[in-house]
């Protein structure tokens, strides 16, 4: 039975879908391949794939926390929260001290309730909200609860700010760039976005688009295997057999 985790490093352009799409074409015909928590085009980084019955944890690690850098355009707003939507509106960036930023991110830290932004896959009445925005529909605000464990400014060149995000599942960093835009009355868009680590897992241990290229079933078959344990311990201590539940691992 084929079943385990893959650390993916997800590049700009893909969504989480071709991701695992890519993956899938790999196992044989009907393999269970699912994401857990998407990345936008724009952004890159870690997407953890789940693979044949180990897809029955993909509630619980879409849970874990997660970890980001990345950059944030202070002076544009668009409809989409980024820099790839169309723009709304456009100012004369600011040129605050690195210190005033900083304090601006950390007022942020703690428990926080923001709305979705329009173009996500957060549903509305059974679909996902960008089916409506494309259509220019307005629909009642989603609003999200999330926990913003450590944001930090870590350079400002106009118009770019660099931070650094920890934070809980739930959080969408579009809606904190258009936060901070309204915040300085400048406007604010997620310009770029690179998800680090998820829970314990890391980017560094990830698998690139030039692994995923060359490697076949055969390659992929122990990784599967030996990420059993890991995938276990993320969700719940080990028995002490250190063995992987039975319901993951077939």
């Amino acid at each position: 039975m084929i079943s385990g985790m893959l650390l993916f490093d997800k590049p700009v352009g893909w969504t989480s879908h071709d991701a695992v799409d890519a993956f899938r074409r790999i196992f044989p015909p009907d393999t269970k391949v699912g994401h857990c928590g998407a990345l936008d085009p724009i952004a890159t980084g870690l997407l953890i794939i789940l693979v044949g019955p180990a897809t029955k944890a993909q509630a619980r690690m879409q849970g874990l926390d997660k970890s980001y850098s990345g950059t944030i355009r202070l002076g544009v707003s668009t409809d989409t929260g980024d820099v790839a939507g169309k723009v709304l509106s456009q100012a004369e960036a600011p040129n605050p001290p690195l210190a005033e930023l900083d304090r601006l991110l950390k007022s942020f830290q703690g428990p926080l309730e923001m709305p979705a932004p329009a173009y996500s896959a957060v549903k509305y009445k059974g679909k996902a909200l960008y089916r409506y925005a494309r259509k220019g529909i307005a629909v009642p605000a989603r609003m999200r609860t999330s926990v913003i464990r450590r944001w930090t400014a870590i350079s400002y060149a106009a118009p770019e700010l660099t931070h650094e995000l920890d934070c809980s599942s739930g959080t969408y960093v579009r809606s904190l760039a258009q936060a901070i835009g309204e915040k300085l009355g400048c406007g604010a868009a997620m310009s770029s976005l690179r998800r680090d680590k998820i829970g314990s897992f890391s980017l560094s241990d990830a698998l690139s688009l030039t692994d995923l290229k060359s490697m076949s079933l055969s390659d992929l078959q122990p990784v599967l295997t030996r990420s059993l344990s890991h995938l276990y311990a993320a969700l719940s201590p080990l028995p002490q057999s250190g063995r992987p539940p039975a319901s993951l691992s077939a």
